[in-house]
């Protein structure tokens, strides 16, 4: 099961295999006979082949292969409606990298604003040229990226300063923190900090969306493939630390043309279990947390729908959605 991943901070491209790195075999060391002054093509140094990992570029194969903006916009929107009985308006979105889903939110409603915090500068530089520059101008409107710290930025003043935000004071209706960018916290009390910080930023009936996955397969050592038309995506386990539970990942892209985009994007986290991440969402003042488990399609495979349960099945590997609601959020589910 090919596992999503959350954007990556500040990793560059790694050079992709097969590139030529100099003078090719058989280049000719001096001028040709009866040739006139000057380089001949014979003679001139051989052009470097360009490679398809050449010509990619990593975001948009990171959101083609891993993201899907649509549905999880759907599934956080039905989600808070059952949740409190009400539409949520006003997204905050941690870790948010190229800002796919702020974007998509305030695209989706005339009524939504959105604030997307990230800390790399280069990521989110190309979010607001490939995302945001693409809104119409009132949905940009409607939007603000702010380059920071998920635990320092003052979200609500983001969200309070945007033409028409839905609430006057910038609390934001729902938090995301998704591909499981909130491992980069390692400790419980860097982990309970920030959680306190999204708690401070919402709504009195506001809700915090995380993501996370686990089972068997998550502490294996392994690479998985996923082929693409253009592309193969590689999730890379590469090594787990049982004493630390230090997590180190990465995504490779690979190539029909035999070329590579090694480690195009790197992990290194710590592997959080699912009731460590529901009494910490608690100690950080949340007054529930809701588990939304993904169902199988007949074949028995993941189907991608997610419903609450209270119990889940011992998978060698899943994912799951974890809801964490404030005391106000009493309604429903």
């Amino acid at each position: 099961m090919a596992k999503k991943k959350h954007q990556a901070k500040g990793q560059s491209q790694g050079k992709s295999k097969g590139q030529p790195k100099g003078k090719s075999k058989g280049q000719p060391k001096g001028k040709s006979k009866g040739k006139p002054k000057g380089k001949s093509r014979d003679n001139a140094a051989a052009k470097p082949r360009v490679t398809m990992a050449d010509l990619a570029d990593r975001h948009e194969l990171y959101e083609a292969s891993v993201q899907s903006v649509e549905h999880e916009i759907e599934f956080l929107a039905s989600s808070f409606k059952a949740l409190t009985g009400r539409k949520a308006l006003a997204l905050r979105e941690d870790f948010c990298g190229t800002a796919a889903a702020a974007c998509a939110w305030v695209r989706r409603g005339r009524e939504r604003s959105a604030v997307a915090v990230d800390i790399d500068h280069e990521v989110l530089g190309w979010g607001r040229a490939h995302h945001a520059a693409r809104l119409k101008p009132k949905a940009r409107d409607r939007l603000a990226l702010v380059e920071g710290d998920v635990r320092t930025a003052d979200t609500r003043a983001s969200l309070a300063g945007l033409p028409g935000a839905s609430n006057a004071d910038g609390a934001a209706d729902i938090a995301v923190a998704f591909n499981f960018s909130w491992w980069t916290f390692k400790t419980r009390a860097e982990l309970v900090d920030y959680f306190r910080a999204v708690y401070a930023a919402l709504a009195e009936d506001g809700v915090f969306m995380l993501d996370i996955y686990g089972g068997a397969d998550a502490y294996v050592e392994q690479e998985e493939e996923t082929e693409y038309s253009l592309f193969t995506y590689v999730w890379d386990q590469h090594s787990f630390d049982p004493v630390s539970a230090r997590y180190r990942c990465y995504i490779h892209f690979r190539f029909p043309d035999g070329s590579e985009m090694p480690r195009a994007f790197s992990y290194d986290w710590r592997l959080w279990t699912l009731p460590e991440l529901q009494e910490l969402l608690l100690e950080a003042g949340f007054a529930r947390t809701v588990v939304y488990w993904q169902g199988e399609d007949e074949d028995g495979e993941p189907s991608g729908d997610f419903a609450p349960v209270e119990q889940g099945e011992n998978d060698p590997a899943w994912i799951v959605y974890v809801a964490a609601l404030k005391p106000g959020a009493s309604r429903g589910q």
